[in-house]
């Protein structure tokens, strides 16, 4: 089974999502923050990473730079979601090596179709 590692600081968001994703078929976990996302990811090796940017203590962006410096992790596709729209936003994300960046709010549609074509990639 596909697991799916969600990273947001927002729990009604983060609870939803891991609800949603569950009931789509995945095995989805959720963690509030950065730290505990980048301990759970490298002990678990989710095959697909869901990360908010802005969040406490550590961001989205230092969330991903530390997942790509390690081997064990670094080829995990991550998708950030986040209200953070701006062009530069979203063009600094992608610089980073996010597979993709979604902004919020968004249909669960979009994100489960996200989410399928990085697992088919």
């Amino acid at each position: 089974m596909t697991k799916i590692l969600v990273i947001d600081d927002e729990a009604t968001l983060r609870e939803e999502l891991v609800d949603l994703l569950i009931f789509a078929g995945y095995d989805a976990v959720g963690v509030e923050n950065g730290i505990v996302g980048i301990t759970y990811a490298l002990q678990n090796h989710p095959d697909i990473i869901l990360c908010d940017v802005t969040m406490p203590q550590i961001d989205g962006h230092k969330v991903l730079t530390e997942l790509r410096a390690n081997v064990a992790t670094a080829d995990i596709p991550f998708i950030f979601m986040t209200a953070r729209a701006a062009e530069d936003d979203i063009r600094h994300g992608l610089d980073l090596g996010a597979a993709q960046y979604i902004t919020k709010p968004f249909r669960h549609k979009e994100l489960i179709a996200a989410i399928e074509a990085h697992l088919h990639k």
